[in-house]
Order: C-alpha cells, then sequence, then structure tokens
C-alpha cells in the first residue's frame, strides 16, 4: 500500500506522479464550471463534511504544514496588480528594496526552520526574472534553503525554460505562480500581464520537473462563477498542482483595490473545501487574510481541507498572525505540525 498520507509532491525526487488515490477518492481533469458550481454551493456543512471525507481519505495523519515566505525582493514591481502594494505605480509606502544578501536570506531560513518550518517560500517582486548576478544568488539562496532540510520554493514572476531548468538544477522544490483569478475575471484586475503567460510559465515549471504552487485571490470582486471557475481551471490541468494557496484579499489604501469589502468566512471554506473535493492530493494553503479571521474561522477552514499555514509576522508585505497566536490555536485544537526533513 502506498502511503497516502504524505504530501503528493515528491520531496527529493521532484516526480509529478503521486500515489494513486486511495478508493472512493477520484482524480479529474474534466470538471465542468456547473460541477464545480454544485459543489460550491453545497449547504455548507454537507461540504464541508464532503471535503473532511475526501482529505482523511487521502491525508490520514492530518498533520499541518508550516510554510515560511519571505519577500527577498521588496517593491519597484512594473506590473498593475489592481491587489498588489509593491506595485511601483501605487502609492502603498511600499518603497522598493534591492534584492536582500544570501547570508540574510538564510539566517531568516534558519529561524524559521528551528520554529517549525518545512517549507521556506522566497519572493521577488519581479515582473520577470532577468538572468545575471541577481538570478545566480537566488540560485545560492536555494541551494542553501536545501542544505537546510528544508523544501525551498520561489515566486519570481516569469520564467524562462532555461531558467527553470537552472532552478531546478539547484534544488527548487516548489515554484508559486498564481492564477489569481478567472479567465474572465482577470482582466480588471491585471493588464501588464496575460492569463496565457501564467500559464506558459506553469508549463515551463512543470517541463523543469518543478513541483507547481498555484492558487488565487478571493474577494477582488468576482463572481461566484469566477471563483468556481478559478477552481475549475487548477483542477482541470494536466497535473494538479501539488499546492494550491488559497488567499483572502488583503485591502490595501493605495491599490485600485482598496475599497473592497472583506470576504466573508463562509466563502473562503467554500473555496477551500471545493478546492479539497477537485484536487483530493493537493496541499490546500491556508494563506493571505488569515489576520483578519478568528481562530474558529481558521480551524473551519482546515476542518474544510486546509492542510497547509503560512505562518510568521508578515506575508510580503501585508500582516500575518505572529509565530506564538499559530502555535497555540494549534495545540488547543490538537493539531500536530508535519514534522521538518532531516538530513543525514
Amino acid at each position: 500500500m502506498p502511503d497516502t498520507s504524505a504530501p503528493s509532491e515528491s520531496f527529493h525526487g521532484h516526480s509529478h506522479t503521486a500515489a494513486p488515490p486511495p478508493p472512493g477518492v477520484e482524480l479529474r481533469h474534466d470538471w465542468a464550471l456547473a460541477e464545480v458550481r454544485a459543489i460550491y454551493s453545497m449547504p455548507l456543512l454537507d461540504l464541508v463534511h464532503r471535503a473532511q471525507t475526501v482529505h482523511r481519505s487521502v491525508f490520514q495523519d492530518n498533520k499541518v504544514q508550516l510554510c515560511s515566505l519571505l519577500s527577498i525582493k521588496t517593491g519597484g514591481c512594473s506590473e498593475d496588480c489592481a491587489y498588489c502594494p509593491q506595485a511601483a505605480r501605487y502609492k502603498t509606502g511600499v518603497k522598493a528594496e534591492k534584492l536582500m544578501a544570501v547570508p540574510e536570506v538564510l539566517a531568516a531560513a534558519t529561524k524559521a526552520r528551528a520554529a517549525g518550518a518545512t517549507r521556506f517560500c522566497m519572493g521577488a517582486a519581479w515582473r520577470e526574472v532577468k538572468d545575471g548576478p541577481q538570478f545566480d544568488s537566488v540560485l545560492e539562496m536555494v541551494r542553501g534553503v536545501r542544505a537546510l532540510g528544508m523544501e525551498a520554493c520561489a515566486t519570481l514572476g516569469m520564467l524562462t525554460d532555461s531558467q527553470a531548468k537552472r532552478l531546478r538544477e539547484a534544488g527548487l522544490d516548489a515554484y508559486n505562480h498564481n492564477l489569481d483569478t478567472s479567465p474572465e475575471h482577470y482582466g480588471d484586475i491585471i493588464s501588464t500581464r496575460t492569463y496565457d503567460d501564467r500559464l506558459k510559465t506553469l508549463n515551463r515549471v512543470r517541463e523543469a520537473g518543478i513541483s507547481v504552487c498555484c492558487g488565487g485571490i478571493i474577494g477582488m470582486g468576482e463572481s461566484v462563477d469566477d471563483r468556481c471557475n478559478l477552481l475549475r481551471t487548477l483542477a482541470n490541468q494536466e497535473h494538479h498542482p501539488e499546492s494550491v494557496p488559497v488567499n483572502a484579499l488583503v485591502a490595501v489604501e493605495g491599490t485600485p483595490l482598496a475599497e473592497q469589502p472583506r470576504i466573508e468566512t463562509v466563502d473562503m471554506v467554500r473555496t477551500i473545501a471545493t478546492a479539497r473535493v477537485l484536487m483530493p492530493q493537493s496541499m490546500v494553503r491556508l494563506s493571505a487574510g488569515r489576520q483578519q479571521m478568528n481562530e474558529e474561522a481558521q480551524l473551519l477552514c482546515m476542518m474544510a481541507g486546509a492542510n497547509s499555514l503560512f505562518f510568521g509576522e508578515k506575508l510580503l508585505t501585508t500582516g500575518n498572525p505572529e509565530y506564538g497566536q499559530d502555535m497555540a490555536l494549534l495545540e488547543k485544537a490538537g493539531i500536530r505540525p508535519l514534522e521538518p526533513r532531516r538530513e543525514g
């Protein structure tokens, strides 16, 4: 019997071939929007029960992975993503900074590992990766994080085939490149990069043998159909993303979405539960927006199938619950974190 309690991404081999799903759990890549909408719209307790049943069938130990995200290059981005405080064109108070030095990043990774993180993500506010000394530094960061026995993840914007290959050779486990929203709503959020650009980068990451971390943001004025179509687009890829971050919009003053009302907890739970049903073997990550959620809301999201948390005081530039709060919550709920991998 394969160990189906482990995450579907292969840590050492970067394989996309997950263990076969257990009996009763179906892996599909041909979802229709009406089917996804029907799941999303189920009575909430029925939906959570269905998602939890799928989740327990695949992730039998029910542990939660702790991930740490560091902004290694903040601000000054040329993109116009309507939600992002790092876009140079918006006055949000985020100052453009240079790429962090390698020792500084590895010190932060060491600290995150000591706190219980098993994945360390490095984010740079770039439209696309430029070859040269900066990219060489990122490759060194990846090698250093892997040497600490942690999963290394990066989000650096668009990649070429060659860059994806070099990241893989450096040991990168996963690459984050979110679709953000549905194809239909995308043009209302971003004009500087097409949906197809994003899909091409995801394909390059796949071709290089790197695991895909890809999700989106809810609460950006999208319809329920938009939300469902985002999940459908993710689930209908040839390989389900190994990681699916679900973010709630953090409305930042100075961005075009500053006045968006906060997303309801029930909508977040429905989105996570639907993602779990559609992509049973993926790590569904409860990401941005947790600071605006109370403990009960976060636990309900975990009950609905979220099995990974981003922890630390910040997610790139927006606030996040403090480490002590997260540990206290998990302890109260009797939820055990996934243990760090040991080298040797």
